[in-house]
Formats: C-alpha cells, sequence, structure tokens
C-alpha cells in the first residue's frame, strides 16, 4: 500500500483525490477499448476475414490441390450433361476419362489466370467505348436576336 506523507491538509487531499480520479477514469477508458478490440478478434467476421482469405485458400489449395480434385469431379459431369448430352454411352465414358484427367492438371493458379484474362476482357470492352460529345447549352435560345 501506497504511503502519502506529502499530504497535510484538505487542499493537498482534494488535489489527490482529483488525480487518483481521472488516472482511474482514464484506466477505465483504456480498459473498455482494449476489451473491445479483443473481443473483436474472436468476431465471426473478423475471423472469416482471416481465415479465409484469397491468400490463405492458395495456400491452403497448394498443399491439398482441392481445386483440382474438385474440377477433375464436377468437369466430366458439366461437359457430359452440356456438350455431350445427346452422345452415347462409349462417347461419354471417353469425355469422362479425358475430361478427369484434364481438371487433375488445373490449379488455382490456372483459375486464377483465366479469372484475371476474363476481367481484362471486360474490362477493355468498357473502356473501348466512347461516348459521343453531348450538346452542350449555353442558355441562349435559337431564336434570339444573339445567337
Amino acid at each position: 500500500m501506497k504511503k502519502y506523507s506529502n499530504i497535510n491538509n484538505i487542499d493537498d487531499l482534494n488535489r489527490h483525490l482529483a488525480i487518483l480520479k481521472t488516472d482511474y477514469i482514464v484506466k477505465e477508458e483504456l480498459l473498455k477499448r482494449d476489451a473491445g478490440n479483443y473481443i473483436k478478434q474472436f468476431s465471426p467476421g473478423n475471423l472469416i476475414k482471416k481465415f479465409l482469405s484469397p491468400s490463405n485458400l492458395l495456400k491452403a489449395d497448394d498443399k491439398l490441390n482441392v481445386s483440382s480434385k474438385v474440377i477433375s469431379w464436377v468437369l466430366p459431369f458439366l461437359m457430359n450433361s452440356t456438350v455431350f448430352r445427346g452422345s452415347g454411352m462409349i462417347t461419354k465414358a471417353l469425355v469422362g476419362i479425358a475430361s478427369n484427367k484434364i481438371g487433375k492438371n488445373i490449379d488455382a493458379d490456372h483459375i486464377a489466370g483465366w479469372v484475371s484474362t476474363v476481367k481484362s476482357w471486360l474490362g477493355n470492352s468498357k473502356s473501348k467505348k466512347k461516348k459521343d460529345p453531348a450538346y452542350i447549352d449555353y442558355g441562349i435560345p435559337p431564336d434570339s436576336e444573339t445567337y
């Protein structure tokens, strides 16, 4: 416990009480702010941002190769149900085997490259369109004498 030997009268005591109260308020605010920051770390939104960011997903995909496994299963079904819908059983089996092999070779880097290529195509098509300059109205009616 602290000894307060420098308190000699009621004014010193009131001054020291005011210092202690402000110190208490400052520490309370710091504690509230730190507790709020600590709780925010474990909120669902922050956890999703932390663990499901694109860089973390690519790291997990490099280790487990999830994207190529998914594509090797989905691509044969997609090809047989859309492009080769009316084909026979042998054709569908060959397409399934070929698309399964192709799907195993596709990884997250290939998909990211395709997405960026499509994105650049879409971005370039918007920038190529030029607007015709609009008619500028200066506020002078065409039938006025100053026209």
